[in-house]
């Protein structure tokens, strides 16, 4: 998909209803039941952002991702968007997502225009509210990745990521939850590692 029709499409997008949050509980497995007690709990979940950065490479809409390092956590060696929790220093959750993006990736924000955020999804394993926003900007990088948070940064094509094969469903056992569900996996991995670069 070229770059500046993915820019139209995802503003065009984001100037419409957003699929909310019952929609990513479907996908994920959960139900309305589990967000609202986890919303009641105490302490509350945690607030986290993650920036979902659209740009140009080769003339083609790239997404920037990230595969985590493996480590003894519940995030571990999975593939992600730049982001993370927010600090008492942040001013709102999107001020979190850029300096996520800058602390992960060692890249400049000062590019990119954000062109708003999607609907927060809640992630039990680690008790995060998530608050994705979507950035878009012509030229991405440099990249100076933080080796403890990188494990390799991930160039992706939008072609790719839209690939109808790219997402499956596992069962999952989500001890928070104390119980299995059924859950969206990606391929992601797979065929990025194994396509040709430019």
């Amino acid at each position: 998909m070229r770059y500046d029709e993915a820019c139209y499409r995802l503003k065009r997008s984001l100037a419409g209803p957003l699929p909310g949050q019952d929609g990513f509980l479907e996908l994920g497995g959960y139900k309305r039941a589990d967000l609202e007690a986890a919303l009641r709990s105490d302490p509350p979940p945690r607030e986290s952002a993650v920036l979902a950065l659209i740009y140009e490479k080769a003339e083609e809409a790239h997404a920037l991702l990230m595969l985590r390092p493996t480590y003894a956590g519940v995030h571990s060696g999975q593939v992600s968007f730049p982001g993370g929790r927010r600090e008492p220093q942040d001013a709102d959750l999107r001020e979190t997502a850029l300096r996520e993006f800058t602390e992960e990736t060692g890249a400049a924000t000062d590019g990119i225009d954000l062109l708003g955020a999607l609907t927060p999804v809640y992630i039990p394993p680690s008790r995060s509210l998530v608050t994705p926003y979507i950035g878009i900007t012509e030229q991405a990088g440099p990249f100076a990745p933080d080796a403890r948070e990188v494990a390799e940064l991930i160039e992706a094509p939008l072609s790719l990521l839209l690939r109808e094969d790219i997402l499956k469903r596992r069962e999952q056992h989500i001890a928070i939850m104390g119980r299995s569900v059924e859950i969206p996996t990606s391929t992601l991995w797979a065929a990025w590692s194994g396509a040709p670069r430019r």
